[in-house]
């Protein structure tokens, strides 16, 4: 009876708690389409593109902020000294105002969770 109940417990945790834990991470093909709709207008992720509004995003994470070669960050990001990691990208997506006081994004930012684990993965994946 144990062991039946052991396996009941795995099945559960697979089937239903298991994919809750892993779309915390995000889906990386879902954030490239909110990457697409919400920040492409200002920002590239090509490797070897130039900036446009913003920087260039490729490879990102983390990195330190304010790297981009050819493009003119504001006193707040440099002063800021971030590193782009997984905490620092899902406070700065969520209210970029409040992580670097005097930056230049005027993105107000994504509101849900979801949206902005997705857009994490996909910059994630912006690498060599």
């Amino acid at each position: 009876m144990k062991s039946v109940l052991k396996v009941i417990s795995v099945v559960i945790f697979t089937c239903v708690l298991f994919p809750l834990v892993a779309s915390a991470e995000g889906d990386a093909a879902v954030g490239e389409n909110t990457f697409k709709k919400k920040c492409k207008i200002c920002h590239t992720t090509v490797k070897g593109d130039k900036a446009k509004i913003g920087p260039n995003l490729y490879g990102i994470h983390d990195r330190k902020a304010g790297q981009f070669v050819g493009y003119k960050y504001s006193k707040g990001i440099i002063a800021a000294d971030l590193t782009w990691d997984d905490a620092t990208l899902d406070a700065y997506l969520l209210k970029p105002r409040d992580v670097v006081k005097r930056g230049k994004m005027i993105f107000a930012g994504f509101r849900k969770e979801k949206d902005r684990n997705n857009v994490i993965a996909y910059l994630k994946t912006l690498k060599d």
